[in-house]
């Protein structure tokens, strides 16, 4: 290597590139680690230099150097890059290694309206050094290379525009949990402070990408997921379309319900004119959609929702089609097609189903959702009715049609809506679930608004958050660790601002959270088990006991302490009914563990002094979250032992928890034969989880004849979802790398990427 090649240093003076010194830091940053050789990531940096490079260049060049070297060979190149990166972004913020002390680094910040200003009236420089005493910025180093970049690229407070970075991860955590308890007293916030910082900086609770990006700044709208009803009225339609730009710029994932509006040809005005139909008002929504990136962090995305049996169906199943042209496709939004048990019987006895547009069938939309006994009795009647427009399509035909899409274009959803009514902790005679969201986790009641001011409308607002499962050493953590995200969230919900008062009512009534799981693939591989052979069934029964049980009991105990939520009666729980009364009794056919806890003295309580939230848990993605805690993708088994991942800072490698030692437990994804062992596990999981689940299929073309997954293959797999029990499914996933929704090649589906994932 030429010595004589002259580095620029930050105040532009010009100097000779002391190899020693960037010995120094590689060497620092490989202490502990095995198998990495700091030669040659210094080598292959060497090969990059040029006269003039800048030392923020060389930092740069030394981390992709370290990077591009990670390998199931030697994976500890990941936490290698990521020291060289933390390095660099701590000099980038505050041009040394060492952070400032917490009270000067919030006061700049604050002074500078990057930090709310509450921070420094909420809490004393006392205050402030005993929190300093107790974060431990070592924990710096315990993040993986892709969870550094993920940090860097959406979560730490910066100057988007510059590239300028303001903080390191644990001012981060610190101040996301210091607003989250301020208004708890004096006595017992500090406490409550630190055992947050401990959980969340610990990588035990994973928090979303709102939340990461947003508490302790200016902006206070955090809630992961809303969920947006438009009526048949233009008014209703333009409300929603205003409510989606709002959400859609502070950084929410959007479900839209547009299942309401009436079909092309229906009448309006008492006749004066026909209608234009749905596909004109779903691109309205498309372009409300798009119009916002979601501050700086992701692109606005959204998915609609309608009945099977809308009279359109057969046009709207195609919008994300790649035939057809720009007028009868509306490619930019995914879709969420919502089926009922008469659906499936239809199909499963080769009859038809009729189509109406729900303008012509008075009732029928409601009960659809409210009441599936009238819903059976209204459609038989409306199809013998002549007077009534209707059209006649074979089941298997329209099953087919729909099954064709959701594989073409991965991102057909399903929604089950009886089982969102029937396994609900609404009570569906006043507080309907109609929609779900864009990753099809969140089942909340709605109400079409009828104008932006309308404060009869309801828009569901979910907060959310997850456990790591791979860091229990034993379930009796979720104990503690529920006390502790119940009082985060449901603290949240009041420290955050309401574009709406729609949302506002809705939330401050409801106080819905939703809590899910990552790193459900390394704890089943930590624990032995499989998801395709039903060994992991068991365990899987005792963990989400666990959790919903001491989630409600958490809220029941918050209840106790600040009051049961205004719509307690609203709720299944008033009448003393939990998600073990009301799940699909299939599952014990595959699942015959017994109940671990004590439920009846929890329903007890529930019905003595209420729950402080309406909702606690739903199984969200977690692309973004995952990688922050080095963790595996929620409840998903790995596509491989490195995971490739695409950001904007190109290609992210993530290798499997504990690679090394359980490279033989671990069960990827295309290793496993068939859905049934998956969707068994799902079930189980929602026999629990009082919303929904993000639940994908997965299938590969070349175990079948002709390289073609059969459609005999794709129904059998949704009837057997609906018989789990299943509210929702997610994507389908085809090993093709072209209609995979989550191949490398893809940066961010929108969905926590759009937000919902956490």
């Amino acid at each position: 290597m030429n010595s004589a090649l002259y580095v620029t240093k930050r105040d532009g003076r010009q100097e000779t590139i002391d190899l020693e010194k960037i010995h120094k830091v590689v060497d620092w940053a490989a202490e502990g680690l095995d198998k990495v050789s700091v030669s040659e990531v210094e080598l292959k940096a060497h090969l990059q230099f040029f006269d003039g490079i800048t030392t923020s260049e060389i930092h740069e060049t030394l981390i992709k150097a370290a990077a591009d070297l990670i390998s199931e060979e030697v994976p500890d190149y990941q936490y290698l890059a990521a020291r060289l990166n933390i390095f660099h972004l701590r000099k980038k913020a505050y041009g040394q290694f060492e952070p400032p002390k917490l009270f000067d680094h919030v006061q700049t910040m604050v002074a500078d309206k990057r930090y709310d200003g509450d921070l420094l009236t909420d809490y004393t420089v006392e205050e402030f050094a005993a929190m300093d005493a107790f974060l431990d910025h070592s924990r710096d180093m315990n993040f993986s290379y892709a969870a550094v970049k993920q940090l860097e690229g959406k979560y730490l407070v910066q100057n988007r525009v510059s590239g300028e970075i303001y903080e390191s991860a644990q001012f981060l955590y610190v101040l996301i949990a210091a607003c989250l308890f301020a208004q708890y007293d004096k006595e017992r916030r500090l406490d409550f402070i630190k055992r947050f910082y401990d959980a969340a900086s610990s990588f035990k609770i994973s928090l979303p990408t709102p939340i990461m990006a947003g508490v302790r700044t200016p902006t206070r709208q955090f809630s992961s997921c809303v969920l947006i009803e438009a009526g048949d009225s233009l008014d209703s339609i333009n409300a929603a379309s205003s409510a989606i730009v709002k959400y859609v710029s502070q950084r929410a994932g959007i479900g839209i319900n547009g299942g309401r509006i009436r079909a092309l040809g229906s009448p309006i005005r008492g006749g004066e004119a026909f209608h234009t139909g749905c596909i004109p008002f779903y691109k309205h929504f498309q372009t409300a959609v798009k119009s916002c990136s979601q501050g700086g962090v992701r692109g606005g995305a959204a998915t609609l929702f309608y009945p099977l049996w809308h009279l359109e169906v057969e046009s709207l199943l195609v919008l994300k089609n790649n035939r057809g042209v720009e007028e009868n496709r509306v490619r930019h939004l995914d879709y969420g097609v919502q089926l009922n048990k008469l659906m499936y019987e239809r199909l499963i006895k080769n009859q038809d189903i009729t189509l109406f547009s729900p303008s012509d069938v008075p009732g029928l939309y409601d009960a659809f959702f409210a009441d599936q006994d009238k819903f059976e009795r209204l459609y038989v009647q409306y199809e013998q009715d002549e007077s009534i427009r209707k059209e006649t399509v074979k089941a298997v035909d329209l099953f087919s049609t729909l099954m064709q899409e959701r594989a073409g274009t991965g991102r057909i959803y399903i929604q089950n809506v009886d089982h969102c009514n029937t396994h609900s902790p609404f009570n569906p005679e006043v507080a309907p679930v109609r929609q779900s969201n864009l990753c099809l986790e969140i089942a909340l009641p709605t109400k079409p608004l009828q104008d932006v001011n309308d404060e009869e409308g309801e828009i569901a607002l979910c907060t959310l958050a997850a456990f790591n499962l791979g860091t229990l050493e034993n379930l009796d953590e979720l104990e503690e660790l529920s006390d502790l995200v119940v009082r985060a969230l449901d603290s949240l919900l009041s420290y955050q601002d309401y574009p709406m008062i729609a949302a506002q009512k809705a939330s401050l009534n409801r106080r819905t959270l939703g809590v899910g799981v990552i790193n459900y693939a390394y704890f089943l591989a930590k624990n032995g088990v499989k998801y395709s052979d039903g060994s992991a069934n068991g365990l899987t029964h005792r963990a989400f006991e666990a959790i919903q049980y001491n989630l409600l009991r958490a809220s029941n105990r918050l209840a106790q302490e600040q009051g049961a939520c205004e719509a307690f009666s609203e709720t299944t729980y008033a009448q003393g009914i939990l998600p073990i009364d009301t799940y699909k009794k299939d599952v014990d056919k595959f699942c015959e563990e017994p109940l671990a806890y004590d439920w009846e003295a929890l329903r007890a309580d529930i019905k003595a002094t209420g729950l402080r939230n309406s909702t606690l848990t739903a199984l969200m993605p977690s692309e973004t979250s995952s990688q922050i805690s080095n963790a595996t993708n929620g409840i998903e088994p790995p596509r491989g032992y490195i995971s490739v991942k695409q950001s904007k800072d190109g290609i992210l490698k993530q290798v499997v928890p504990e690679f090394d030692k359980l490279r033989q437990n671990y069960e990827l994804l295309w290793q496993i034969p068939n859905n049934q062992g998956y969707l068994q596990l799902v079930g189980i999981m929602q026999k629990f989880v009082d919303q929904a689940i993000s639940a994908n299929t997965n299938y590969d073309p070349a175990r079948f004849e002709g390289g073609k997954v059969p459609m005999q293959v794709l129904l059998k797999d949704l009837l057997g979802a609906y018989k789990n029990g299943l509210k929702t499914l997610y994507y389908h996933n085809t090993r093709d790398g072209m209609s995979d929704p989550q191949a490398p090649e893809v940066e961010d589906d929108g969905c926590e990427g759009g937000a919902c994932k956490i």
